[in-house]
């Protein structure tokens, strides 16, 4: 007998995380092409939404609004939703009381990074809120949750009592993440320099990568900056010995712009140790843009041998060395590592986690 496994694709007209909603979309891709016989692919969508993932076998559109459905089913009111097997690529979910025994209903949810929990500051307070609110009711009501790597999921149950309900499945970079034909384009038009490495993490984290590119004589192109956040890294690169004129702040990209970014960088650097998915690095490997990361736990999982692991002190060093010498050998390494990821692999192992259950 077949299973209908009905996808939440709650950011289709609302987005509030730009890669989780293009995760949602990839996995739903990816869920369509893996199905095993006899098995389909439903889509719950707030009001408004237009699903245009082929293959799709049914759409349920409820009345409210993403907003509206944030709120509601913080507060477990998820009226027209229905039961069956319903996963979400992120904690926006139905997290009410189900019979999974004798009804056959799941609700798995998924957890990409712990921000909330190990840096809110980052985050606007209502997120943080919504976020910390959203795992308390999966810890009641969720059959599984569902994290990017190994060092989340350890993290996790520091953070909630989930009782063995922690899965580990993987993200990729977004389908079709190449460099554009018109890169040179791209860059051109967000005023890049000529040679530069690309640094993500927070404003407590970015120094190293700041003296990085101080030691390697390039510029600083910062990705993902929280909106007003210039000033204040424009002072810190300075402070690092980076003038002012050489550090590129930039904020959310879209993807083919990020790609042409990425893959005209020297290297590219992670500074930050949060738990979660490093969306930016794996992007970088894809492109096999040379790439540094702080030695934690989320990227020896998700990294690995794709690029150098180190510690705080010592990014500046291996960014110096990654943009020069190491460039080569970084590059294939990065590219090698980056195929242990796919959205089909991805979506084989939630076929499996729903079928375990």
């Amino acid at each position: 007998m077949g299973a209908r496994l009905r996808v939440v694709l709650d950011q289709l007209v609302h987005v509030v995380d730009a890669d989780q909603a293009s995760a949602a979309v990839d996995l739903a891709i990816g869920l369509v092409a893996t199905a095993p016989s006899g098995c389909t692919v439903d889509a719950i969508v707030p009001a408004g939404a237009e699903v245009t993932v082929t293959g799709v076998s049914d759409v349920r559109t409820l009345n409210l609004g993403r907003r509206e459905l944030a709120a509601a089913w913080q507060l477990g009111i998820a009226p027209g939703v229905g039961g069956g097997l319903i996963h979400s690529p992120s904690l926006m979910a139905p997290l009410v009381r189900h019979d999974r025994v004798h009804d056959n209903d799941q609700t798995t949810v998924t957890v990409w990074d712990l921000q909330a929990w190990d840096a809110p500051e980052l985050l606007p307070k209502s997120a943080v809120a919504w976020q910390r609110a959203m795992l308390k009711r999966a810890v009641k009501h969720a059959d599984a949750v569902v994290v990017p790597s190994h060092a989340v999921a350890e993290r996790l149950s520091e953070v909630a009592k989930l009782r063995g309900r922690v899965r580990v499945i993987a993200g990729a970079a977004p389908r079709g993440f190449v460099t554009p034909r018109d890169a040179e384009a791209r860059r051109a038009a967000l005023s890049m320099p000529g040679e530069y490495v690309v640094l993500t993490g927070t404003a407590a984290s970015l120094d190293a990568g700041f003296r990085g590119a101080v030691a390697a004589g390039v510029d600083a192109v910062v990705l993902d900056a929280p909106e007003g956040a210039e000033p204040r890294l424009a002072e810190l690169a300075s402070a690092a010995g980076l003038p002012e004129r050489r550090a590129h702040v930039r904020g959310v990209l879209s993807p083919e712009d990020r790609a042409a970014v990425l893959a005209g960088a020297a290297a590219f650097a992670a500074t930050s140790p949060v738990a979660g998915w490093p969306w930016r690095a794996v992007e970088a490997m894809t492109l096999g843009t040379p790439v540094v990361a702080i030695d934690s736990g989320a990227h020896q999982d998700v990294i690995a041998d794709g690029g150098l692991l180190v510690p705080e002190d010592g990014i500046a060093d291996a960014l110096a060395a990654a943009s020069r010498e190491g460039a080569p050998r970084l590059r294939v390494l990065a590219t090698d590592r980056s195929r242990a990821f796919s959205w089909a692999s991805s979506a084989e192992r939630v076929w499996g986690l729903h079928a375990d259950l």
